[in-house]
């Protein structure tokens, strides 16, 4: 519905001009209507009033188009309040509803039918993301159910969002706790809390820790948190194997129904190569979930410690953090120099991270052909820094606050599952530069959120090398501990990134690499390979191969594909299993061979947890002033909504100032009225 009325637009301040132009104007109009008038008379013209009047008003109208201010057209819009009706559409619901689910569908539709008479009804469905379709599939690997409302947070903002309708089981696996999300819904949240809150008997692994890469000959911690509900009286053990053949247990006997417990293992590294561990967790008598109950990790044992240079134009806080976060692996042995300070010889160090080096007031060694990161700041001479890299291209800027966004198509290596929630509640970075990637094969982890300039880029190149274009990342720990109780995510993003550095070899000229070591059973799984020549330059000049073979030694062979100057495969999805892959090819007559392992799991996220979390539903429902309903009650919801005083219609105002000029009509009755004159008095004339 719109309605609309018409008004002239004066400004106080020109009020009285507007006045003496329009007195001029009906006074020349009148003038010339007079004398038509007076001119019609004489030649005895029937109606000479009217040809007068004709003339007086085409004068007028054609007055108007210079003296007339613009037109101001405003528009009403009356908006219905709009309903979002958000699914979890995970495959735990299909599990929680069970043989309820056809008619808790019907009774979902019915009550949004209804609701759709009086207000703007939109559905969604969600799970590991937002889907505007297919909303009861329930297909979905994963819950993330902060997204879901962020998603609506930043869709509906600007509308008219008068209420949330969500239904699901209330487990979530993926993003934040809803319950602690700074969403700011302007409507109420109603929940439907999806299946049975009673909590099934579960002894599952929630979570595995070691060190992805340790020295030979070290020995290092495996840690495993055992959850376990409703198992009281169980008594068995936690199993660590490799290979098939176990290699340490720990004792769990479990005397109460609620169980949480961290197991530790002490493992000696005593073989370099990637080493493949399982731990697994027997069964409860009568567990209905048990693909919780098993968890794979890859340590990697490097024949000697990798020594790290971190080199600083001036102590700074970044250089502790760094420190801090790569001190707890034993493959690594840190050492920390000024600019000053720095060692003549280098080659004793296989990684070298420069802080603001070199800066305007100390030089640095050219082509160190050593894996580098180099953090820039405001101190950093960035002439120099351009000659020393030339995969991002970088030129000097004011110092300001940079926002971090993380780029959801980078793959150089997997990042936590929660990276987006953990970014949003971080500070700014604070940066002196400005960075164009200025080579293929750039990767970029992080990109400034307001331009979508690279901000923490990675290249694998010759030798690889690694770029943070600010400083700061000393304030991302402080946050994240103060807004999540630990800073491992940013500890994660430091040791992936020197991990990523580390994995270069120069007496290995030909390596292949899987981003991750562990995948699902609904992931495309990609194969990356690099081969460098006689001066450690990346080629890919040759053919290269790759077979995998699974756990009964069935093989499947495939051909590299070219992708700058690196290889590249993607070998689509997986069962689930352990696997072995070879990678070769023949260089200048010398054959070259690379080998890895992976492994596909086909017990899902949804699987870790079992039951519904009532309590969550009811406390998110309670957050917005909402209220929650069991799924088998959800018709409820319509009286609730309907008889809620905060959901009404908002009429929105829309101003259009348009000049007459613009009015094509306008030129046609100016034309109509001088036509109808002329016409008259040729008429009358010629009687």
């Amino acid at each position: 519905m719109a309605s609309l009325h018409r008004c002239a637009y004066f400004s106080l301040d020109c009020f009285f001009m507007y006045l003496l132009y329009w007195i001029i104007a009906f006074g020349l109009s009148a003038g010339a209507g007079y004398w038509i008038y007076k001119a019609d008379k004489k030649r005895s013209v029937p109606y000479p009033w009217l040809t007068a009047l004709l003339r007086s008003l085409v004068v007028l109208a054609t007055l108007l188009l210079l003296l007339a201010p613009a037109i101001t057209i405003n528009k009403n819009e009356i908006q219905k309040p709009v309903i979002l009706f958000l699914q979890d559409n995970s495959r735990s619901i299909a599990d929680a509803l069970g043989k309820d689910s056809v008619t808790y569908r019907t009774n979902a539709q019915a009550l949004l039918k209804k609701l759709s008479d009086k207000y703007k009804v939109v559905q969604w469905g969600f799970g590991a993301a937002v889907q505007q379709d297919s909303v009861f599939t329930y297909i979905q690997p994963a819950t993330d159910i902060a997204g879901a409302l962020a998603a609506a947070q930043d869709f509906y903002g600007a509308h008219n969002l008068s209420a949330v309708i969500l239904a699901s089981d209330g487990r979530y696996n993926q993003g934040t706790n809803p319950l602690y999300q700074q969403a700011n819904l302007h409507g109420n949240l109603y929940s439907v809390a999806i299946g049975d809150s009673a909590t099934p008997k579960d002894i599952r692994i929630a979570k595995v820790y070691a060190n992805k890469m340790v020295s030979v000959n070290s020995t290092f911690e495996i840690r495993a948190d055992i959850i376990a509900t409703k198992c009281k009286g169980y008594n068995n053990a936690v199993k660590v194997y490799e290979g098939g053949s176990m290699m340490n247990t720990a004792p769990i006997p479990i005397n109460t129904d609620r169980y949480d417990r961290t197991v530790s293992f002490t493992v000696k590294a005593e073989k370099a190569g990637l080493h493949h561990y399982i731990i697994s967790v027997p069964p409860a008598d009568d567990e209905a979930n048990t693909a919780n109950n098993r968890q794979d990790i890859f340590v990697e044992v490097v024949g000697e410690k990798k020594n790290i240079l971190i080199v600083c134009a001036a102590p700074h806080p970044d250089v502790t953090a760094i420190t801090e976060a790569l001190s707890g692996i034993e493959a690594y042995k840190v050492t920390v120099k000024t600019a000053d300070e720095m060692p003549v010889a280098i080659n004793d160090y296989q990684i070298i991270i420069l802080h603001q080096v070199p800066s305007h007031l100390t030089g640095f060694a050219k082509d160190l052909r050593k894996p580098v990161w180099m953090i820039l700041g405001p101190q950093s001479d960035l002439q120099a820094v351009n000659e020393l890299q030339h995969f991002l291209k970088v030129q000097p800027v004011p110092l300001h606050d940079v926002l971090a966004g993380y780029n959801t198509s980078f793959t150089s290596f997997t990042v936590p599952q929660n990276i987006q929630a953990i970014m949003d509640k971080m500070p700014p970075l604070q940066s002196a530069v400005s960075g164009t990637v200025s080579m293929p094969g750039a990767s970029v982890l992080f990109k400034e959120r307001n331009s979508d300039g690279p901000l923490w880029t990675l290249q694998q190149g010759q030798v690889p090398m690694a770029i943070l274009a600010g400083e700061g990342i000393w304030r991302w720990r402080l946050y994240e501990y103060k807004n999540f109780g630990k800073h491992e995510v940013v500890d994660e993003y430091i040791r992936q990134t020197v991990a990523f550095l580390a994995a270069y070899n120069n007496e290995q000229p030909f390596r292949a690499e899987v981003p991750k070591y562990i995948w699902s059973d609904q992931e495309r799984i990609s194969i990356n390979a690099y081969l460098l020549n006689a001066n450690n330059e990346q080629v890919n000049t040759p053919d290269a191969q790759l077979t995998i073979s699974d756990s009964m030694g069935r093989k499947h062979a495939f051909s590299f594909e070219r992708s700058g100057t690196a290889y590249r495969l993607n070998i689509g999805i997986w069962a689930g299993g352990t696997y072995t892959y070879a990678a070769h090819t023949v260089y200048n007559g010398k054959a070259c061979n690379a080998t890895g392992s992976f492994v596909v799991r086909d017990q899902p996220l949804e699987m870790m947890e079992t039951g519904a979390d009532y309590p969550l539903m009811y406390g998110i429902a309670k957050k917005y002033n909402g209220a929650m309903v069991p799924a088998g009650n959800i018709s409820s919801l319509y009286d609730s909504i309907t008889h809620n005083r905060d959901i009404k219609p908002l009429i929105q105002t829309t101003t259009e100032t348009i000049p007459l000029v613009d009015w094509k009509w306008y030129f046609f009755l100016i034309l109509l009225l001088a036509t109808g004159e002329w016409l008259l008095r040729k008429y009358w004339l010629a009687q």
